[in-house]
């Protein structure tokens, strides 16, 4: 009996295409599975019917023409991510505008009220609330594009889109609370007796600007987020300090400070100089007391910085005799530089690492 099962397995083995062990094949089945293999380099044959890697990184423009096609999808996922954010809140969308008008508050109370920061300033609450309003903007939108590859990694891996679809998404979603929260601003500066003027429709190309601006810059923040896990947890910190210097609680240009050149860095960066040209369009008390809006006349200007204190509004209104470290017109060119170096570097930076995107 012996004898005989071991023939049969010899037999077995001499068969072409028999079993010669586990997961492989012997004589002409195996032949045939290497056959089927085609001769020419399989590089070749991709080539030959149009295939490339999924993540390959296309041409620049062909990149910016595929964004192009997919922005009603962008505008479709920005809105429904937008109206989903609060819904599992009881004041769902409400919260939008109360949190920054919860901010505003807060800071009022402690720069406005207890520090005298407002001092100086005319109308110092709609002045507030317009700089929180839109630093929030950009504020949040940097927040968003720090870890918006990380939280998708599942949606970049699953599908083969344009990555910069994500970040310009969520800068969409900020912008749209942020015309809601213009709507709220607008009400408030005029029960504060501010009057609707043509120069409102200045708020359009400001705000434009300043979207052009987060994109870019968002889309830098993000390529950065993808490969360091930990920005998300340094850039509250870092927004919150850019904050302080940009103006929102206090006016740069009746900034006590001697040095010329620290008031015109401070003057010229981009969040200060986007909240800045929303503030001259929507605020007449700004474009009346703005340094340089009258002739300069020192003894008028010494006036204002011996006897502004926030307690008569007359005094206020002195400083348009000082001299302006910038003029309010010249902001229009700081802001629409920042915007296009922005939106031109940061387009090419996040293209050029397309490829490496979902790979963590």
């Amino acid at each position: 009996m012996t004898g005989t099962g071991t023939d049969r397995a010899e037999g077995s083995l001499s068969r072409p295409g028999s079993l010669s062990g586990p997961g492989s094949l012997s004589g002409a089945a195996a032949t045939t599975v290497h056959s089927a293999l085609p001769a020419e380099p399989l590089s070749n044959l991709a080539a030959q019917y149009g295939l490339r890697p999924s993540a390959q990184r296309p041409p620049l423009l062909l990149y910016l023409r595929q964004l192009w096609r997919r922005r009603f999808f962008i505008i479709a996922f920005a809105t429904a991510r937008n109206i989903a954010m609060y819904t599992e809140a009881r004041l769902g969308q409400v919260w939008q505008v109360l949190t920054p008008l919860l901010n505003a508050a807060v800071y009022w109370l402690i720069f406005g009220l207890l520090l005298h920061v407002s001092r100086g300033i005319p109308d110092y609450i709609p002045f507030l609330v317009t700089g929180i309003f839109v630093f929030t903007f950009t504020q949040r939108s940097f927040l968003l594009a720090s870890r918006v590859i990380n939280d998708h990694l599942q949606l970049i891996r699953a599908l083969q889109f344009p990555r910069a679809c994500l970040p310009l998404g969520f800068v969409i979603v900020e912008l749209q609370q942020l015309l809601l929260s213009m709507v709220v601003l607008a009400v408030i500066v005029i029960s504060f007796g501010e009057p609707v003027t043509w120069y409102w429709l200045l708020i359009i190309p400001a705000l434009l600007l300043q979207t052009l601006f987060n994109v870019g810059a968002g889309l830098v923040i993000a390529r950065l987020g993808a490969g360091m896990t930990d920005l998300s947890q340094l850039l509250p910190f870092l927004l919150r300090t850019w904050l302080y210097v940009s103006g929102v609680l206090f006016s740069i240009r009746n900034l006590s400070v001697h040095s010329y050149w620290i008031k015109w860095v401070l003057s010229i960066n981009p969040a200060a100089v986007y909240i800045q040209l929303v503030r001259d369009a929507i605020l007449q008390s700004q474009r009346l007391s703005a340094p340089g809006a009258k002739p300069y006349n020192v003894h008028m200007c010494a006036l204002y910085a011996e006897h502004a204190s926030g307690k008569s509004a007359a005094w206020d209104y002195f400083s348009a005799y000082c001299s302006p470290i910038i003029r309010s017109s010249h902001l229009w060119y700081y802001g629409i530089a920042w915007a296009v170096v922005a939106i031109v570097l940061g387009f090419w930076i996040f293209w050029r690492a397309e490829a490496r995107y979902g790979r963590g």
